[in-house]
């Protein structure tokens, strides 16, 4: 099975083409490939180009517990550089924008030549509970509390096709996350889990995040998280449309236009190529431990 490794901002992702010989990807299969010590290790799958009735391409995005995300901003960043590394899109010199299906909704893609950066641009960014979705009445879901471990935070969630919830007025730091982000994930106000971002506004156009995502732990950088967290910092009023947005891995552009419709623009690089051994494949397969 081949495979083509890219990482955005140091969040990795291994892009495996479909029409090999294995009909679909199991949990188990993701799992072993995805873990960094018995597999290839990566912060996730993406499984494409998919046939799509209605967009260009489609991708299904895949945890590294094994899970399916609806929607990644640095992974469709990767799987674009990929369509292009493939030959199948051309650069922002055609003008060319391509559109992609994913399980969280359709967003459209530029590649720009300079930097390999791409632009992706989100969809709407919703704070309605029922879309994201969040229990309780149906409401905007801004400045909340919710109380962890013996800690109340303020907090906001939004959806970007998949669930946010942004923390506020919180040093974010790496032992923060690790502590408190996966109790916020699995908190029972969020019926299919969260992605958890803890902000810190900088300046009219600058934030900062640390990230716990959902189904892969503590991540380095994230697309939508940023959009996310971004979104946020707007709505309240913290900050303007366009937002660079700080994270460890490195820095995305956020602009909102009308009605939080979001673009996002960032840097991806490739890693390498390689094929997965049988064996790796054969120990899924037959539920070998």
């Amino acid at each position: 099975m081949k495979f083509s490794k890219y990482h955005a901002l140091g969040n990795d992702y291994l892009v495996i083409p479909p029409n090999q010989r294995l009909g679909e990807l199991s949990p188990e299969l993701i799992q072993r490939i995805c873990h960094r010590n018995y597999g290839v290790g990566s912060d996730g799958i993406l499984w494409g180009p998919l046939e799509s009735r209605n967009c260009d391409f489609g991708v299904r995005i895949f945890n590294p517990d094994g899970s399916e995300a609806e929607k990644s901003g640095n992974g469709l960043r990767i799987f674009a550089r990929y369509l292009r590394d493939q030959g199948l899109v051309l650069s922002e010199v055609e003008g060319q924008w391509f559109s992609v299906e994913t399980l969280g909704g359709v967003v459209r893609c530029q590649i720009r030549e300079t930097e390999n950066l791409i632009a992706v641009q989100m969809g709407k960014v919703s704070f309605d509970s029922a879309e994201i979705p969040v229990i309780g009445p149906r409401r905007e879901v801004l400045t909340e509390q919710i109380e962890v471990d013996g800690r109340i935070f303020d907090f906001c969630a939004a959806t970007v096709g998949n669930p946010h919830c942004v923390v506020l007025g919180v040093d974010p730091t790496p032992e923060v996350v690790h502590r408190f982000g996966p109790m916020i994930e699995n908190e029972g106000c969020f019926p299919n889990r969260i992605n958890v971002q803890f902000m810190q506004v900088l300046d009219r156009n600058n934030i900062q995040i640390e990230i716990w995502e959902r189904g892969a732990g503590y991540t380095l950088a994230s697309g939508s998280s940023s959009t996310a967290a971004a979104a946020v910092a707007h709505k309240l009023g913290l900050c303007e449309a366009a937002i660079t947005v700080h994270m460890p891995g490195g820095r995305l552009a956020i602009e909102f236009y009308t009605d939080f419709q979001a673009t996002m623009t960032g840097p991806v690089s490739k890693i390498c190529e390689g094929i997965l051994a049988d064996e790796l494949i054969g120990l899924c397969l037959n539920n070998e431990d």
